[in-house]
């Protein structure tokens, strides 16, 4: 039913949230099979983009801009990657890594839907870029977030200086919350996988649920509170361990 204009989407200078009622379908160059919904840009600000990708089976995506490295995350489906004369089979919650100018490819085995974030790889003197790698966030043992058991992160990338960016999931139990408003000089692409909550972005409170996605930039005061009678979960990611001018690594 059309619902004359209503949407809980909503595009701010400092920060989105997009639901899946204004998502648009498109597809990238060198995509075969496959269409893409792009969440986030340049074009809004953002320094990265995010955006997800569903192939059909034997569907694939293209090679990614050449300053840019790559990550991927399986939200749905079965697929391939294959990189350094290595194949993997990935399933729902596998992920992988992918250097910049790396040759590789992501094919669909089934129906599958993907996370995909590119951004600009940023070099740190003295330190080699890190290597390709496919992950089962499965085999990540989840920490407390601050020591509160009732929120759950697992870190996806290793804890290497030569990543430039974090890309983590997070649970809450029902009724967990953030300890605080962060506000900081991050920023992060947010896709809602599991559940619900409630999340402020600036001076707004916003209802989100799986399948929702927000961008908050730079300095935009945030905090998520999960409500429902379910765990919520989200897949986030974030720039990290460069200085703000470049070269050594900010605090967090």
């Amino acid at each position: 039913m059309h619902e004359l204009g209503q949407t809980r989407s909503v595009s701010r200078t400092d920060h989105t949230v997009f639901t899946p009622d204004t998502f648009v379908r498109a597809p990238l160059p060198g995509m075969n099979k496959a269409t893409a919904i792009i969440h986030v840009a340049p074009a809004i600000g953002a320094r990265f983009t995010q955006y997800t990708a569903e192939l059909e089976i034997g569907g694939c995506l293209g090679s990614a801009p050449d300053s840019s490295e790559r990550l991927v995350y399986v939200l749905s489906g079965e697929i391939t990657v294959e990189f350094s004369a290595e194949k993997h089979r990935l399933r729902k919650t596998d992920y992988a890594y992918f250097p910049l100018q790396l040759h590789h490819s992501v094919a669909a085995l089934t129906e599958s839907r993907l996370a995909v974030i590119e951004k600009p790889y940023i070099p740190l003197d003295g330190t080699r870029p890190p290597a390709a790698f496919a992950g089962h966030e499965s085999a990540i043992t989840p920490e407390p977030l601050e020591g509160d058991e009732t929120m759950a992160v697992r870190r996806l990338l290793p804890d290497d200086m030569s990543f430039d960016c974090a890309l983590n999931t997070m649970t809450y139990q029902p009724g967990a919350s953030l300890p605080m408003v962060e506000i900081h000089v991050m920023e992060h692409g947010l896709l809602m996988l599991e559940g619900g909550g409630i999340y402020r972005l600036g001076e707004s409170w916003y209802p989100v649920t799986a399948g929702d996605f927000i961008w908050m930039a730079p300095y935009c005061p945030q905090w998520f509170g999960a409500l429902g009678k379910v765990p919520a979960k989200y897949l986030i990611y974030k720039d990290w361990n460069r200085h703000p001018l470049g070269g050594t690594k900010m605090g967090s």
